[in-house]
Order: C-alpha cells, then structure tokens, then sequence
C-alpha cells in the first residue's frame, strides 16, 4: 500500500494492492502516534526498511555502552537495527509477519512509504531490495512535478489575480486603498471567505469574519506566533487559540501575513468549518493497560476494521500554492514600499539640499539688501535737510513716504534674516526649568507694557523640558505680546499652562487630530484678544501675513507666528491655534 503523511503527522492509505482474502486498507486513516517522529526521521536517512520475521530473537550489543564515550551506539544507519517491541506488537496484531519500507520524501521531507506486508516471514534478495530503493527514488523525484502540475488551472488563477494587485499597488500610494477597493479579488487569492486588515489601530473586515473585537483580541495572539517567519496557517484554530471556537463557523482556519511588525500591518484570511467524517484504521486512541505490578503500559490496538470519526472545528486545508501566493504578494508589496521608501529619501535628500540653498539664499540676499535701503533712506534725508525749501510741502511729504517705506522694508528684510538664521542656527539644547525662563519673559513684557493692564494667569510650575532655551524664550515671547497686542480689552488675560491627563482645559476641536501628541507635553497660550476668524486659523503662520492694515493694532512685520511655528518645528514640535472671534485665542504647542 502507498500511505501518505498528512501535514500533522497523521496518514492515510491512498493505493492498495491485496489479495482478495484481505480486508482493504483504502482510504483508513491512522495517527501520528502510529509512526513516531524519531521513526519518520530514521526513514529520511534509510530509503528502504526490511523486517523479514517480525517474531525474530534480537541479538544485544556488546559491550552495551561504547567504552571510549560511555554512550549506547548509535544505530541510525544500521539495516539490521532492531524495532520497538511495542511496534513488533502492533504488526503481529494485524497479522503481518514480515514488512518492507520504501520511504518517498520529496524536499527532503519524508511524503509518505511503499508498505509492503506479508502474513508469512519472507526474505527479499539483494538485487530486489535494490530495484526497489531505486523505484522510490524514482517516485520520490516524480512527487514534485506530479503534484505541481496538479490544480494548474487555479495556480494560473491565483498568478493573475497576484499580477493585479502588484499593478495596482505599484500605481497607488496607499496600501490599504489597493486591498480595499479589490475584495473579491482579496479573499480569491487564497480561497477565503473572509479577510482582517490590520493598519496599527486600524482594523478593516471583508467578509464572513469574527467581529471586530474578537479580532483586536486575536491580533494580540498572532503577534506572539511570528518568530523567524513571516506567515502563519493552521486549519484548526480553536485548538492553539481557545477564544477561536466562539466563532469556528467562520474562522475554523487561519491564514496570517506579516507585512510589518513595527508599523502592526497583517492581512489576516479566514475560513470556515467545514464537518468531517474520517474513517479511522481501528481505534486511534492507544489502549493503556494495567500491568501485574500496577504499573501502566501503552498497548497497541488490536482491531483494525473501521472506525468512524466526526471531525469539528477544522476548515479545509490551505494548498501549498496559495501559501505561496499570499508570500509572492507580501514579497511584492515589501518591494514596492522599499522602492517608494528610496524614491521619498531621495525627494527629501533633494528638497534638504534645495531648503539649505533658500536658507543660505535669504540670508545673502537680506543680508545685502539692507546696504542699498540705507543708502535711500540717507540721501532721502540729505534732500529733506538741504532741498527742503526747493521741493516744497509736497515733495517733502513723498520724500518723508519713502523713508517710511524704507524703514518697513527694512524691518521686513531683518525678520526674514532672522527667520532664515533660525532654520540655519545648530541648537544649543539643554535641560530648562521654563518657570525660570517665563520669569524672564514676563519681566520684559510687563516692563515694555507698562501703561498696559495685563493679568498674567500661571496656574501650576510648568515642568522642565530638553530645549534651545534663546529660541523657545522667543516662542513664548512672541504668543505672549502677540495676545496683548491684538486685545481691544480695558482688562487683558493672559493664562500660560500644559495639559496632561488630569487637566480640565477642553479643547474646542480636540488634539487628538493634531499629529502624534499623544505622548508629548502640550503647552498653551490663552488670552481673552479680538479672536481669529476661523477660515485665518492657518493663514495667520504664514510669513508676512497680516490680517490687518500696517497702522493697525501697533503695526510689525507678520512675522512673529511664522517665526514661532519655525522655533517648535526645529524642536520636533508642533504648533496649532483654537479660536473664537472676537473672544479670544488659544495658541497649543509641543515642543519635544
């Protein structure tokens, strides 16, 4: 007979020649306990076993240990090495009196045997024996191209449904929208009917699958079962995930794609139970007897007829090419997210390249304007002194103008030196109590806004944090005079603070959709100013912006916000506004 070895040990007999006085091995399946897997191994190294009397004397080994290592020999390669009692027992029970083994592996596992039975002992000669070996290696070589030859048409299916995808993710910049969008084709490329998406937090369901929250809990699982691989099957979930047999009419079989354990993406297939009846070469439950002395012995079974068995909680097997095909499209998917990777560190190596330029440009460039401004605005005075009477009440006046414009086209010219030395500038960053530099802050803007009624609110030290201490002093400076600038207020309020997880504040939109903040220290600027209209709310940090004539609330550049968003930015920070108009603003920022 020819049996076969399933993917768990077990087997069946799937060809059988007899004689008709025998009883039929065909299709009986048999456990894995049946053949140990110290027994499979020693197939693997000898193609071909021979038991000519299964009731032979066995003959000791002598000495019984070797004396130069003390061991037992070892017999792995030995043809006339002897056999477990209890297997002996096992073929008397069947009534066999003689066997040979021909071991078929195929990439170097062992796929099954030749077993060859007599009910009589019987010696096989030299030259039989060795045709035999040679007609199982020639089988051995054949299992290959048969079984890949098999199923050819669904292989030619998968392929192109795997060619699909790798256009469209190729073309798309979004993995998660290539999957989505193609369902059908999703759960066809592996024969499922349902499909999890795992994108970090993100989970997304196709199909016939466990809720939701089943499978946040069973993500937590998989991540455990990925060691050196990067893809896990099982046909029997419930057996090494217990939770697993809640929802086995849907998800009795897994099959699990890492495609990045840092980023936590999977592509998880299921499918569901499918009932089985397996008909079983007599009882697979070895018997356990009680010995005379009390003590227990494994006995082999006695009876080998039928016997039938209703098999639950198991899907149909994954075949060996859709393994494959869920591997080719995690090959292909890691490819061309490497690739784009490169492309994007090349943009941003280029776009680096280009900003140092615009840095180094704005700088020559402001730094080298300011010369010929000087010189304007100089001889513009020199005629205002020395031709005043000649030109008149009106040309006084344009020259009087012009000086004006100089003076703001200078002042222009300085904030975007300076703005241009801050993306230039190495930061000196150090451990800064910011208690001792707001004292700072506030005593300068107290002391430049004398005449002014300001209430400055603190509500608890703020924490000590890794920074530029000259660049975040100017942060701070910049919201503050910023909120009692832009206040019509008799009483004006300035409140500085952070936020953690036992704050009261509320934030009018939430931060929770401003970048990773999560874990960062949030400070806030509030004041009770003239507000910011809502369609301004990004506007406002661009440069030069004013959303107000030059006369207007005291006059400057536009360049404070843009200089502030600069300063959190170089510390890795962000930087946003929550405002109601004419009520006040609110300017939230981290900085580490």
């Amino acid at each position: 007979m020819v049996y076969r070895f399933d993917p768990d040990g077990s087997g069946s007999v799937i060809a059988e020649a007899i004689e008709e006085n025998l009883e039929p091995f065909l299709g009986l399946h048999y456990p894995a306990t049946d053949i140990p897997k110290q027994a499979k191994y020693l197939y693997t190294l000898n193609l071909l076993r021979l038991i000519p009397d299964v009731k032979y004397e066995p003959v000791g080994i002598i000495p019984p240990l070797n004396p130069l290592t003390n061991n037992p020999l070892d017999m792995s390669m030995a043809v006339l090495r002897s056999i477990s009692p209890l297997h002996a027992e096992y073929l008397d029970n069947m009534g066999v009196s003689a066997t040979m083994c021909i071991s078929l592996v195929k990439n170097k596992q062992l796929w099954g045997l030749i077993a060859c039975h007599h009910n009589t002992p019987k010696k096989v000669s030299y030259e039989t024996r060795t045709i035999c070996e040679f007609i199982g290696q020639i089988i051995s070589f054949e299992l290959a191209a048969r079984e890949n030859s098999q199923d050819s048409e669904y292989k030619i299916k998968l392929q192109s449904i795997q060619s699909e995808f790798i256009a469209r993710i190729s073309h798309e910049q979004e993995l998660k929208t290539v999957l989505i969008q193609n369902p059908d084709s999703l759960l066809d490329l592996v024969g499922a009917e349902g499909v999890a998406l795992s994108f970090g937090d993100e989970i997304t369901l196709i199909g016939k699958t466990p809720e939701k929250s089943a499978v946040v809990d069973l993500l937590l699982w998989l991540d455990t079962q990925f060691q050196a691989d990067v893809i896990y099957e099982t046909t029997h979930l419930a057996q090494s995930y217990p939770a697993a047999s809640n929802y086995t009419e849907v998800a009795s079989g897994l099959l699990a794609l890492l495609i990045s354990k840092v980023e936590k993406t999977f592509i998880i297939w299921f499918r569901p139970e499918v009932l089985q009846t397996v008909n079983w070469g007599g009882d697979p439950n070895k018997a356990v007897e009680i010995k005379s002395d009390g003590t227990l012995r494994m006995s082999p079974r006695k009876s080998f007829a039928q016997w039938q068995e209703s098999v639950t909680q198991r899907s149909l097997p994954w075949k060996t090419c859709e393994i494959e095909a869920a591997l080719e499209l995690r090959s292909s998917i890691v490819g061309i997210v490497l690739r784009k990777a490169n492309q994007l560190a090349q943009v941003n190596q280029e776009l680096s390249r280009s900003n140092t330029e615009l840095d180094s440009f704005a700088y020559i460039a402001s730094h080298d304007l300011k010369e010929p401004l000087r010189g304007i605005y100089n001889y513009s005075s020199f005629l205002i002194e020395d031709y005043g009477e000649i030109l008149g009440d009106d040309g006084a006046d344009k020259l009087n103008t012009l000086m004006r414009l100089t003076h703001r086209m200078e002042d222009l010219i300085n904030s975007l030196l300076h703005y241009s030395r801050l993306g230039r500038a190495e930061l000196q960053v150090k451990s800064i109590d910011l208690n001792n530099l707001l004292e700072g802050v506030l005593d300068v803007i107290k002391a430049s806004a004398r005449d002014t009624e300001v209430h400055f609110k603190i509500h608890r030290p703020l924490p000590t944090i890794k920074c530029d201490r000259t660049q975040v002093n100017e942060l701070f400076t910049n919201l503050i005079s910023n909120g009692i600038k832009y206040n019509k207020q008799n009483k004006k309020i300035i409140e500085i603070g952070y936020l953690d997880g036992d704050s009261q504040i509320e934030l009018e939109k939430g931060v929770t959709d401003v970048g990773d903040t999560k874990e960062k220290t949030i400070f806030y600027v509030r004041d009770n100013g003239i507000g910011i209209r809502e369609k301004h709310a990004e506007s406002i940090f661009r440069i030069f912006k004013r959303l107000h004539s030059q006369r207007k609330y005291g006059g400057g550049t536009g360049a404070g916000l843009t200089i502030a968003k600069k300063i959190v930015e170089r510390h890795g920070g962000e930087i946003w506004v929550e405002s109601v108009y004419t009520k006040g603003s609110v300017f939230y920022f981290t900085l580490q």
